[in-house]
């Protein structure tokens, strides 16, 4: 597990749970600017906490009527 900053506890504090676990989903949902910007934080520290967690972001482009599966595997 990675050592977290105050500014990280202070953002899992407010949101009430762990960076690790809401990060992937938000990004996934909002893109990195509009998650950088609801937690109060630069897309610079969202990228930095992103490598901290070793969260791989991925760009997909899709043609119209295609779809994407994303399997997590435990």
């Amino acid at each position: 597990m990675a050592r977290k900053t105050k500014k990280m506890l202070a953002v899992e504090e407010r949101f009430r749970q762990p960076l690790e676990d809401m990060l992937p989903e938000m990004v996934t949902e909002q893109g990195l600017t509009g998650t950088a910007n609801y937690l109060g934080v630069s897309k610079a520290t969202l990228g930095y906490w992103l490598l901290k967690f070793r969260i791989d972001v991925r760009r997909v482009a899709l043609a119209p009527g295609d779809t994407i599966q994303v399997n997590r595997i435990k």
